[in-house]
């Protein structure tokens, strides 16, 4: 079994940068695709970035393109969403997942995190 750990979130203005991290338990990290997911008030959960097993493909939704980069330290088990110029539209809980078979695109969600919340002020 696997947990996942993340923090980081915040308030902040727009344009301002924030760094979510998410720790992960189990010895089998390295072998997962690891992802970012977000839900905003009153919408449905939806892909943010996902990751390789080796960190080599990374993969991030259109709205987010350019302003995040999500990496891994696998030494860590951790996983990491660089957040800059952020937007209000931007604001949500985020969630960080890992896939078992290691795909970058998080088809398959097997472990979850509790989330955490993140606010952009206009």
């Amino acid at each position: 079994q696997v947990q996942l750990v993340e923090s980081g979130g915040g308030l902040v203005q727009a344009g301002g940068s924030l760094r979510l991290s998410c720790a992960a338990s189990g010895r089998t990290f390295s072998t997962y695709g690891l992802g970012w997911f977000r839900q905003a008030p009153g919408k449905e959960r939806e892909f943010v970035a996902g990751l390789s097993r080796s960190g080599g493909i990374t993969y991030y939704a259109d709205s987010v393109k350019g302003r995040f980069t999500i990496s891994r330290d696998n030494a860590k088990n951790t996983v990491y969403l660089q957040m800059n110029s952020l937007k209000p539209e931007d604001t949500g809980v985020y969630y960080c997942a890992a896939d078992r078979s290691g795909n970058y695109l998080l088809r398959r969600q097997d472990y979850w995190g509790q989330g955490t919340q993140v606010t952009v002020s206009s």
